[in-house]
């Protein structure tokens, strides 16, 4: 798994969008508070503020003039946030593949 690889090789941060999404996939707390502890080493950094909620916007429009959809605001707002910032995001969503063939979004690999 890439993210094995890039643990301990390269600062990496996750987003707090990014933790709810994961989180919200457990069913009971027990199994999300083992993923939170080993998630406890990553900074967790605030994705979303006006900026980047005009920024989303944007990009959003500018994906649908190009004829590109991203199915997820979720997706564009953590998308937006990592361009806006020159990060790399590692990630498996469709939606993020978009950013990259459209927007530059870059990720690792």
């Amino acid at each position: 798994m890439l993210l094995d690889g890039l643990l301990g090789e390269r600062p990496l941060l996750m987003g707090d969008l990014i933790l709810a999404e994961l989180l919200q996939g457990f069913d009971n707390e027990a199994d999300a508070q083992r993923v939170l502890d080993l998630l406890e080493p990553l900074e967790c950094v605030a994705m979303v503020g006006r900026d980047v909620a005009l920024e989303s916007a944007r990009n959003f429009r500018l994906l649908r003039r190009s004829g590109a959809t991203v199915r997820k605001t979720m997706d564009m707002l953590i998308g937006t946030y990592c361009l806006m910032h020159d990060y790399e995001l590692l990630h498996a969503d469709r939606d993020f593949t978009v950013m990259e063939q459209y927007l530059e979004l870059r990720a690792p690999g």
